[in-house]
Parts: C-alpha cells; sequence; structure tokens
C-alpha cells in the first residue's frame, strides 16, 4: 500500500486529541460540501434559463438558413432543388421572402417584415404549434398570420372584413417620384391567425403566401431571398453545408441556429462564466479553510512527523500525506456537495417546488457536464490548496 495514502486515509478517519481542530476540520468539509452544492444548482438554473430563452428563437428559427452573398435575393432553379431533396440527412426545405414593409389598419401604421412561405414552410418550422388563435394561411391566398403584438398594436381582430390590412411595398426604381400613389404596390391581406411566441418576435414578422411576397416585391417565380432547412438531429451539419454551397457555386451562406442568434448566445454564455467565476472566487474563499485545517494538523501531528522523518521517511513523502488528505477531503466533500446538488435540481426540474408565475416553474436542467464541471472545480482548487498547505512542511519545522 502507498505509505503516504495509508497515513492521510488514517488522518481523515481518526479525531485529534484537540478538539479545536476537529473543529477546524468539520468547517472546512462543510465549506466544500456547501461551495459543490451551490455551484452545481446555479450552473443548473443557468443551463434552464439559457434552454428557456433559446426556446423562443428555436419556435421561429430553422436549424439552416441558406441567403445570398451577393444581394438581397437569388435564383434558384428546379435542377438546385432536386439536388438539395438528395442531401442526406436532411427532412425538409422552405423557399422564403423577407423584406421590411409598411402595415396600415384602421389609420394606424408600422414597418415590420413580411415574410413570404411557401406550402412546406410548416414542415420546416414550428410556428403553427405557437398559433395563439385561428388558424394558419392557405397557399395561393391573400390570408396572413400576424403576432400577437402586431394584433395588439393595430387593435385588430381576425377575419376583419370592414377594417381591411394594407400592405405597401416601394417600387424598385429610380428618379424623382411624381405620384405617391404610384410609389409603392400595395394590396389588402386578411389576417386568419394569430402567433404568440415572445414580446420582441410576436412584432417582428407576418407570414403571407409565397406569391404574394414575389407580386409585392415584383419578384420572378424563382426568385427569393432565402431557403430555410430542417434536418435530422443526427445529421452531419457541416456535410450538409458544404454540400449546399457546392449547389449554388459557393455563392450562399448557410448559416445554423446559433450563427442566426450570435448575440444572443454571446450573452447567454458571457453571463455563464460570468457566474461560473463568481462562485469559484467563493470556493476560493472557502478552501482557505481547508489550508488553515491542514496546517494546523501539521502542528498537531509535528511529533508523529518528526518520528517519521528520524525513521527514514523523506520530506517529500511527509508533504504528500497532507497533500493527499487535503485532495481527498475535496474528492469526499466534492462527492457529497454534488449528490445533494443533484438531488435539489431533479426535484426543482421533476416536482416544480419553486415557481416564478403560477403557472411558470424556475427552469433547471441536470447536466452531466455541469457534474463534471463542478467535481473538476473543486478537486483542482482543493488539490492546489492542498499543495500549499503541504508545502509547512520542512525540515527546519521538524528540527
Amino acid at each position: 500500500m502507498n505509505f503516504p495514502l495509508f497515513i492521510a486515509k488514517r488522518y481523515i478517519l481518526s479525531n485529534s486529541k484537540n478538539n479545536a481542530i476537529n473543529i477546524i476540520n468539520r468547517i472546512a468539509s462543510l465549506g466544500i460540501i456547501v461551495g459543490a452544492t451551490a455551484l452545481f444548482v446555479v450552473l443548473s438554473v443557468f443551463s434552464g434559463l439559457k434552454d428557456f430563452s433559446l426556446s423562443f428563437t428555436n419556435d421561429i428559427d430553422p436549424d439552416l438558413k441558406i441567403s445570398s452573398t451577393l444581394g438581397k435575393s437569388f435564383l434558384v432553379s428546379a435542377a438546385q432543388e432536386k439536388e438539395i431533396k438528395k442531401i442526406d440527412g436532411l427532412v425538409s426545405y422552405s423557399k422564403i421572402i423577407e423584406e421590411r414593409v409598411l402595415f396600415t389598419f384602421n389609420g394606424k401604421q408600422e414597418v415590420t417584415f413580411l415574410k413570404g412561405v411557401d406550402s412546406n414552410f410548416i414542415k420546416t418550422n414550428a410556428i403553427e404549434k405557437n398559433l395563439f388563435n385561428g388558424q394558419w394561411l392557405e397557399p395561393n391566398t391573400y390570408q396572413v398570420v400576424v403576432g400577437y403584438g402586431l394584433s395588439e398594436k393595430f387593435s385588430m381582430g381576425l377575419l376583419d372584413f370592414n377594417n381591411r390590412l394594407e400592405v405597401l411595398v416601394p417600387k424598385a426604381g429610380k428618379g424623382a417620384i411624381e405620384n405617391p400613389e404610384q410609389a409603392f404596390n400595395k394590396t389588402d391581406v386578411v389576417p386568419v391567425g394569430i402567433y404568440n411566441i415572445s414580446e420582441d418576435l410576436d412584432s417582428k414578422y407576418v407570414f403571407a403566401d409565397l406569391g404574394l411576397a414575389q407580386e409585392l416585391l415584383e419578384y420572378k417565380i424563382n426568385q427569393i431571398s432565402g431557403i430555410e432547412i430542417k434536418i435530422k438531429p443526427t445529421a452531419d451539419e457541416n456535410a450538409i453545408i458544404d454540400q449546399l454551397k457546392v449547389i449554388f457555386n459557393q455563392k450562399i451562406e448557410v448559416k445554423n441556429r446559433i450563427q442566426l442568434n450570435e448575440s444572443l448566445y454571446k450573452m447567454l454564455n458571457t453571463e455563464n462564466i460570468a457566474v461560473y467565476l463568481i462562485f469559484t472566487l467563493v470556493i476560493v474563499v472557502a478552501l482557505f479553510n481547508l489550508i488553515g485545517a491542514l496546517i494546523m494538523m501539521i502542528l498537531d501531528k509535528k511529533g508523529n512527523l518528526k518520528t517519521l522523518f528520524n525513521l527514514g521517511t523523506e520530506i517529500k513523502d511527509l508533504r504528500k500525506i497532507f497533500l493527499l488528505q487535503g485532495t481527498l477531503l475535496s474528492v469526499f466533500g466534492g462527492i457529497i456537495g454534488l449528490t445533494i446538488g443533484v438531488i435539489i435540481v431533479l426535484i426543482q426540474e421533476y416536482f416544480q417546488l419553486i415557481m416564478i408565475t403560477p403557472t411558470l416553474a424556475y427552469p433547471v436542467i441536470f447536466s452531466v457536464e455541469n457534474v463534471l464541471i463542478v467535481m473538476g472545480t473543486i478537486v483542482t482548487l482543493g488539490f492546489i490548496a492542498s499543495v500549499i498547505a503541504s508545502s509547512r512542511v520542512s525540515k527546519k519545522l521538524l528540527e
């Protein structure tokens, strides 16, 4: 058996004759346990908040989105569509047109995005499950689906044939405008559905038929501004992106869901790192107790250490005793703290004891990654603290 490890385990399991040292050891162990529990619970909460925040964009953003690198729109041929359908791992795709336009209703105006979509859109996007009222639009009609935020601003209901929702799109061209009436392509549309996702997204889009959007923007029948793609969860995303770029001769840009919401992901990751560092600092403070406890143990066992030294034990092995003792205390404390933290997180995840609102539980997610992060942090910092404390063992101390 490893001699320093054997002695270290004996020191952990047996109480000192000095009651003050026993109390200090318990406080140090309690600090590690509480620190591990707190860090794991907080990381689990932020994982839940991150997933909750991203769920809103996941409801409206595709897995992959194609846009042109040469302008606002591009042409897609029948041959290219056939090649897209052959891509392994692709579930469905939808041709879209997005353009900021002016909507007017009963004397009120609002500039927002008109999003023309084809009949495959509901196969690619989960928007239909977020319909608050009404139904999804029918292809080749003047029907639209608006957001709850826009419907509130306009005080607008569904199928209101007395007050028509009008969409105005500036005409392309050059030169001065002589007649303002001729500066816009405009038409009346009929709201048949209202979607409700989040406060920001509920005023962002008005969904219409792709053909209607092409008509208003004076696009060709195969001219679009993007293609949204749904892929299988097990599909190779990078391979699919490479194939798409080959199909369109490298004249397109393909973004995944993270790239479409880059600023949101950066903000959430920054917050997560900041919270991790703050609670790691709390653990560092708690581990000062471990350093103090080990130093007190060294002084208490000074006589035993001197006897071992005289029997031929090297200084490095004596230091290793307290290095292993501190590391083992960190490991055991981390395991106990994690066990408590996991129980708390799982209880909240499955039984939802803490609520934000009467219908919304505080979001938490159990993650093996968080378990490894917490355990790695506790053991690493505990090892460093043990190195600092064990370095107090020296020949000068034993003389």
